[in-house]
């Protein structure tokens, strides 16, 4: 058979990769927290890592077992691991890896939840320095004798800065350091991760993958790029006979053992029937993302707009050299000064004032006073944050219904 598209995979890749019981073409959601062992010598074997069995659902299940052989289908990686959220994989994944006197180059562009962790693993004796990476030579100057790793967005939230992620992955082998991607807002068949030689893929499956604003969850997919026997922290108990598997393996028994931040059964099933949609959903959200990032470029009252798709975005041939048809649904734009955001919102219909992003419905919120008033104004100026800026998530509605109630809401300011 010849090679298929991306859409009829995920359609059938439950039923492909998986083969659920009775002829479905879904795994079935397996509430079981225990599992049972004919032979004690199985769970013997299981807790030694000699067999693989599920042994307890905080570490695996076969509901979130069918979701890991998916997502690891979808990025082209060698193992993936599920957590109850985004941040929950982030956090487990870094507290499995790094330890006090470790350094990690950070981009200083990060979701404000993301950079949070950074600052408290601060606490903990890890090294963060925090740069620009949008241009390799900061990444480079950042670099120390203990450095571990890079972590980056693809696309900035809300600034849409983009990383140069060919030369970050190109500087990370040379180094061979780990080059850790946050690629929720890229996803599959938009940006493949690896092909930038990322070593760890990390996703808020909540958002595009899921798509449906119903259901949390979280992944860390190992790409097979990066060589761990170069990694001094992976502990002796966890480097089994498969080098390629010693990071998850870590990641697994250290993060989602230890830490216990395990997604439920039933939300895996959610997030695996959503992804079937997902090139369908991301093709129709960032087309009306680049018809409204065109409309408000265009408005008098918006001041500026911030969007990859745009040709006078600072990074736009970067994202063009990333991207694959499309630049991502995520946009962020300037009210003329003196226009007030809560104002402008609040005249807003069909666009929903939520915080969230990749849902089919269109979002939007002020971004200085929510998702990043913890933040500093002078940490805000750095990441090109201002005072007045409004963050979209767009949606799969009509685009003309989009546009007209955005052009409704401007015309009151």
């Amino acid at each position: 058979m010849t090679k298929q598209g991306f859409t009829t995979r995920q359609v059938h890749a439950d039923r492909m990769l998986n083969a659920p019981e009775h002829g479905g073409v879904h795994t079935s959601t397996s509430n079981s927290v225990l599992f049972e062992f004919k032979d004690a010598q199985g769970i013997i074997d299981a807790f030694q890592g000699k067999r693989a069995a599920h042994v307890y659902s905080r570490s695996s299940s076969p509901s979130v077992a069918a979701l890991q052989n998916m997502l690891n289908d979808l990025e082209g990686g060698v193992g993936a691991l599920c957590f109850a959220t985004g941040m929950a994989a982030i956090s487990s994944a870094l507290f499995a890896l790094v330890k006090s006197g470790d350094h990690l180059i950070v981009s200083q562009y990060l979701f404000g939840n993301t950079r949070s962790f950074f600052e408290t693993i601060q606490d903990f004796g890890v090294q963060v320095t925090f740069t620009d990476v949008t241009d390799i030579e900061y990444v480079k100057a950042a670099y120390q004798p203990n450095t571990k790793g890079v972590y980056t967005e693809t696309v900035a939230n809300p600034v849409t800065q983009v990383a140069d992620l060919r030369g970050i992955g190109q500087f990370c082998e040379e180094k061979g350091i780990l080059f850790m991607v946050d690629n929720t807002m890229t996803p599959p068949p938009l940006f493949y991760a690896k092909e930038v030689k990322a070593s760890l893929i990390f996703c808020s499956l909540t958002k595009y993958i899921a798509g449906h604003g119903n259901v949390l969850g979280g992944a860390v997919i190992d790409t097979g790029v990066f060589d761990w026997q170069q990694f001094s922290n992976i502990k002796p108990a966890y480097q089994v006979d498969d080098v390629s598997q010693w990071g998850l393996t870590q990641i697994k028994k250290k993060g989602l053992r230890d830490l216990g931040a395990t997604l439920a059964p039933q939300s895996a099933s959610a997030i695996a029937l959503g992804m079937e949609t997902l090139e369908l959903r991301m093709a129709r959200s960032q087309y009306n993302a680049m018809q409204l990032a065109t409309f408000l470029d265009n408005h008098a009252k918006v001041a500026k707009v911030f969007y990859p798709g745009l040709a006078d975005h600072p990074q736009h041939f970067t994202a063009r050299e990333h991207l694959n048809n499309g630049y991502g649904a995520i946009l962020s734009f300037d009210l003329v000064e003196g226009a007030d955001p809560v104002a402008f919102l609040n005249q807003m219909e069909l666009v929903i004032c939520a915080t969230h992003l990749g849902d089919n419905r269109t979002l939007a919120l002020p971004v200085a006073p929510t998702i990043y008033f913890e933040n500093t104004a002078q940490e805000r100026q750095k990441m090109g944050i201002s005072d007045s800026m409004l963050r979209l998530s767009v949606g799969i509605e009509d685009t003309a219904d989009l546009i007209a109630d955005f052009d409704k809401a401007l015309a009151t300011l």
